[in-house]
């Protein structure tokens, strides 16, 4: 959670807060002003917890909605608007967050009003509860609520979100006397709170009664045993500034130093998250330290999580952490860990990819070469750490990119994230992922005039455009990409990028541009004699000028690639260049000719063994055999292509 209104690391249990929990259990059921107004579609009931950082208002929030689960039989929703550090979340991003929590697959490159319609679209005529932490302002939030009554978001921000409509918000300050105390109970035990009640309500007082103060004020009398809670009272009170940062401030120098650094250096983990790898990469120690120390931290309330062995810093912790890292810490040794932790990913990424290489493979030889803590122990183990740590490793690579200083670092960790994603899930199933990686190398290849990087992101993020039907953005794309292939010199790039313009034309319908742009790719293989790219780009010129009505040229093309795949060997590319001939001489009113060269191309087809493709040819020979007037070659070539089918 983003504030600690809980006991003791591990505790569940809620402290408090009833009278909140019924006033907002009361505003479900109340009529708001759309019912009132008649208006037939009113939207989800929006309920507020407001308070500042540390008051508990998120644990408020997880509170209520876990009470009314029963009444939304589909399900809780999370998502966070706000960073540990404070920057607010792009709302594109979180509604792709949202949209995977859903179970609804994104098109790669979708913009934010697309995205958010999506999830109302998604969260429509559903029971579900929408939990909206920490929003920035109405702006953030409004987009993400549906306009379904079944549906009830619970909001949680510092004040009042103005602009939504028929809002009240809950506002939160400290916790009553009594609850305080039993929060503090749970780290110290009841002895040391009976022998003095009243110290124990100075100390909650002196904390302002936030859950998150009493939390750090209570791991930190659990670790000092020889002191009573009157004297963390006095030490609170000779302290300047406001609860939090009092007891943040002796919770820190309570630590041992190597702690305490450690602690420091989980504020630069993105997302405020970290496992022992990551921790130990930023402090410099091993990671059974780091397991331990992270494991200590989740004890004295410093940190949550640990489940799986990730933890997370609560957000009122890390603006506190940061500027402690920025007072003891040299700027050098802080970029250093940052390079450490990219590095330590980067390591893990391939680890993670080369287990799902063949045993004996130069991946799998370089992976049994690594520490035993950076293997996985098999790919099911791999793709279980990728999933776990997706938002980690793409938040990551963004924070990489932005942060300018580490661009070499930044370039691996985005390769070594394509690659695994690709390795476990499939190229086209991470495609919304990829999307936004290749969107980072291009912010990357631009900053540091990289042309040939700048071409390959170009071409990918055109050609995942082209795949989602953004046909004109694909254009542009992949013309950029000619430009970049050009300045780099690089064949392949330039070659690629007039192919693909020449696709993007084809796709629009215009196939005279389609067609020219083809003949520059083609002069380009010609050039090079790159064969199998020949014959590949006579078969893509042959199909726009047979759509274009211009057989004799669609003819000797599809000659062409024939005679490029029979070169090179290829018998099935063969007779379906002689397949594709013979369509066009079908189109060109010669039908003897068509059935002589499909008859030519079944025989073609049967030598490589295509059972697919041999019973296709038939069925082609079939229809021609009909528009020739001789039906029973018909049925009998009809009869021949159902054998091999079923046979296939």
């Amino acid at each position: 959670m983003t504030d600690q209104a809980v006991a003791a690391a591990g505790s569940r249990h809620f402290f408090g807060r009833q009278r909140e929990l019924k006033a907002l259990r009361a505003d479900i059921e109340r009529t708001g002003l759309d019912t009132l107004t008649g208006r037939k579609a009113p939207r989800a009931r929006v309920l507020l917890i407001a308070g500042k950082p540390g008051s508990g208002r998120t644990a408020l929030a997880e509170e209520l909605a876990a009470g009314v689960a029963d009444r939304y039989p589909d399900g809780i929703f999370r998502a966070r608007l706000t960073e540990p550090g404070g920057d607010p979340v792009p709302t594109a991003q979180v509604a792709r967050e949202l949209l995977a929590a859903l179970g609804v697959a994104e098109p790669p490159g979708a913009g934010e009003d697309e995205l958010t319609e999506m999830v109302r679209d998604a969260l429509a005529g559903r029971r579900a509860v929408l939990v909206l932490d920490d929003a920035v302002d109405a702006a953030q939030a409004d987009p993400l609520i549906p306009d379904d009554p079944g549906v009830l978001v619970v909001g949680v921000a510092r004040g009042p979100l103005t602009g939504i409509p028929d809002v009240r918000p809950c506002t939160l300050g400290g916790l009553d006397p009594k609850s305080a105390i039993e929060l503090l109970t749970a780290f110290t035990g009841s002895v040391r709170i009976t022998v003095d009640p009243q110290a124990a309500e100075t100390l909650v007082e002196e904390c302002g009664g936030l859950p998150a103060a009493v939390v750090l004020a209570g791991g930190w009398l659990s670790t000092q045993p020889t002191f009573s809670v009157a004297d963390l009272a006095k030490r609170l009170r000779g302290l300047s500034g406001d609860p939090l940062t009092r007891t943040f401030l002796l919770a820190h120098e309570a630590l041992p130093a190597t702690a305490a650094r450690i602690l420091r250096y989980l504020s630069l983990a993105p997302l405020g998250r970290a496992d022992a790898h990551i921790a130990s990469a930023l402090a410099g120690c091993s990671v059974s330290a780091a397991t331990t120390t992270l494991a200590d931290f989740a004890a004295l309330g410093l940190v949550s999580g640990g489940e799986d062995g990730q933890y997370e810093v609560p957000g009122h912790l890390v603006p506190l952490l940061r500027a402690q890292l920025e007072e003891r810490d040299r700027p050098a040794e802080v970029q250093l860990a940052r390079a450490r932790m990219l590095e330590r990913t980067v390591r893990l990424l391939q680890s993670c990819r080369a287990v799902t290489e063949p045993e004996g493979s130069p991946a799998r030889r370089k992976l049994a070469g690594l520490p035993r803590a950076l293997r996985f122990p098999n790919a099911a183990a791999g793709a279980a750490w990728l999933r776990s740590r997706q938002p980690f490793l793409l938040a990551s690579a963004r924070l990489a990119v932005a942060d300018g200083e580490l661009d070499t670092l930044a370039r691996r960790l985005v390769a070594s994230l394509v690659r695994a994603l690709a390795a476990h899930r499939g190229a086209e199933a991470a495609a919304p992922e990829l999307y936004g990686l290749h969107q980072l190398v291009l912010d990357v290849a631009e900053r540091r005039g990289l042309h040939r990087e700048r071409a390959a992101a170009l071409l990918n993020l055109a050609d995942l455009d082209a795949r989602t039907g953004r046909t004109k953005e694909a254009l542009l794309r992949y013309r950029l990409a000619l430009d970049a292939g050009r300045a780099a010199n690089d064949p392949y790039a330039t070659g690629r990028a007039m192919e693909s313009v020449g696709g993007a034309y084809q796709e629009l319908g215009d196939w005279p541009r389609a067609g020219d742009w083809y003949g520059r790719a083609l002069a380009q293989r010609l050039a090079r004699d790159e064969q199998a790219d020949q014959a590949r780009l006579y078969a893509r010129l042959g199909a726009v000028q047979t759509y274009a009505g211009r057989y004799g040229e669609a003819l000797r093309n599809w000659r062409a690639a024939a005679a490029g795949h029979r070169r090179l060997d290829d018998l099935p590319g063969y007779a379906r260049a002689l397949s594709e001939a013979a369509r066009v001489q079908e189109y060109a009113g010669r039908p003897e000719e068509s059935l002589r060269t499909c008859e030519e191309a079944v025989e073609w087809a049967r030598r490589a063994q295509d059972t697919r493709l041999q019973a296709a040819l038939r069925l082609r020979l079939a229809d021609t055999l009909d528009r020739l007037g001789d039906p029973a070659a018909a049925r009998l070539h009809r009869s021949a292509a159902e054998r091999l089918l079923e046979t296939e």
